[in-house]
């Protein structure tokens, strides 16, 4: 769906307005419109690492603390790094991170800081500690900030502009989110509205990217020796 089919769905369910045209219109209520879908794309970009936001990136470690900003390690889309996805894989360990800004300045000022690398941004810039060797491969997953793209899908953008942008995310939960941010902003009753938009994206980040079993547990934070035995019937 472009910008002007999502705006023309939320139109035509607040106002029984069927419109042709929507990012050129002078009518305030569709100006009002456009700007609260492109709220609630921007919202949905920070709310969850949705599969088509997410990205791999890697880089070669320098001998620094500073490894370079997180912009040129990603790209000027960059969001969030997903959490527990940094991994030096030349030494298969973690990168332990983000770090605090108070864990920071306690590694800082001990004696002992190693050997897991540890991580954080600040400033714009990815900061390791201890200093890493030179040359280890560091992967990580991020999210960005482009929820919409231009009519050829290849330009990303943070907010729909023309009547032929188009979305990244799930158009559906763009025209329900813009139906409630319209009656809420126009003082209407949303509430039934925002009940049927939240429970579309409890579904759909249920949904996005399939998902493992559960595990209270979470991630696995440390790598422990043993022989690895495959499942399987094995004589005694």
């Amino acid at each position: 769906m472009s910008l002007l089919t999502i705006a023309r769905s939320v139109s035509v369910r607040v106002m029984a307005q069927n419109i042709t045209v929507a990012a050129t219109s002078t009518d305030p209520r569709i100006v009002q419109i456009i700007e609260l879908i492109n709220e609630e794309g921007q919202e949905l970009s920070d709310k969850y690492d949705w599969q088509s936001l997410t990205h791999e990136s890697s880089f070669s470690a320098v001998a620094t603390e500073v490894q370079g900003t997180i912009t040129t390690l990603t790209g000027p889309d960059f969001n969030f790094i997903v959490n527990e996805t940094m991994w030096n894989r030349s030494q298969r360990r973690p990168v332990f991170g983000p770090k605090s800004t108070q864990e920071w300045q306690q590694l800082k000022a001990q004696f002992m800081q190693g050997p897991w690398i540890q991580y954080r941004l600040r400033g714009n810039e990815v900061i390791f500690l201890p200093t890493p060797t030179a040359g280890d491969q560091i992967y990580f997953e991020w999210c960005s900030k482009y929820w919409c793209t231009d009519s050829t899908g290849v330009t990303g953008k943070t907010a729909m502009t023309v009547d032929t942008d188009i979305g990244v995310l799930d158009e559906r939960l763009l025209v329900l989110g813009g139906i409630w941010r319209f009656k809420k902003a126009n003082k209407l009753d949303y509430g039934g509205d925002y009940d049927t938009y939240m429970q579309a994206i409890d579904t759909a980040a249920g949904r996005d990217g399939s998902k493992a079993r559960l595990n209270l547990i979470g991630a696995q934070s440390d790598i422990y020796p043993g022989v690895i035995v495959p499942a399987g019937n094995w004589p005694a």
